[in-house]
């Protein structure tokens, strides 16, 4: 299986571990032009950025039946089809790729043609990765869940409650996470955090997702909340 893979460096490490010896066929490019590279010559392409370029599904939209795995946590694949505004003949799935999720033991996926869940389990078993078809919806589940207890993390810390150290071994040690939720937010990175949150906002209008202002302000500055 040819394998064609677009990323940031961190991320197609990731993926790279993820497919263990699979990667030996694995062709990886960063943000170069994908005309340079023909995309026909691969049994199957992930787009680890789609996210913040959904305008690339010009490249993957012609490859009749070809299983195209994209970054869908920010954007929704109903939504990038509908924006597109031709016809999708590949067989896109989306995956949860932001940085630290995509080596991990459980998939989380989502299809934008639900007829198609036969050609992702042969895909997934051709993989040798375990699964969970989720919605299509934005956030899909886990990152729904860590980037809520990110957000209410922010609000205890701005309220003065408590510093975030102790938030972080607190979570870690009554709930067995291995990150508490300053840390995570690192990790993954507070820019994709606060995307995610303000498009399930957008989304959804629940408060539940509605950014606080300390996690804004470290988005719009750059900053991390540990020094890394």
């Amino acid at each position: 299986m040819k394998i064609l893979a677009r990323g940031s460096n961190t991320r197609l490490k990731e993926l790279q571990e993820k497919l263990g010896d699979k990667a030996n066929n694995l062709t990886q490019i960063d943000d170069l032009d994908l005309i340079s590279d023909n995309v026909n010559d691969y049994d199957l392409i992930f787009d680890l950025k789609f996210d913040d370029h959904p305008d690339r599904l010009k490249y993957y939209a012609h490859l009749k039946n070809k299983p195209v795995i994209v970054g869908a946590v920010k954007q929704q694949l109903a939504k990038a089809q509908f924006d597109f505004k031709r016809e999708i003949e590949c067989n896109l799935i989306g995956m949860n790729t932001l940085p630290g999720f995509i080596n991990r033991s459980l998939v989380e996926v989502s299809l934008l043609d639900s007829n198609k869940t036969n050609e992702l389990e042969e895909l997934m078993k051709n993989l040798g990765w375990d699964f969970k078809l989720v919605q299509d919806r934005i956030g899909m589940v886990t990152p729904r869940v860590i980037f809520m207890i990110i957000n209410e993390a922010c609000y205890t810390l701005q309220e003065g409650t408590a510093d975030m150290k102790d938030i972080d071994t607190s979570m870690k040690l009554g709930t067995n996470y291995p990150f508490g939720p300053f840390e995570w937010a690192d990790k993954i990175g507070i820019k994709h955090v606060y995307e995610t949150l303000e498009a399930m906002y957008a989304d959804t209008h629940d408060e539940r997702y509605k950014v606080c202002p300390l996690l804004k302000t470290k988005y719009l500055k750059g900053e991390t909340f540990y020094s890394i």
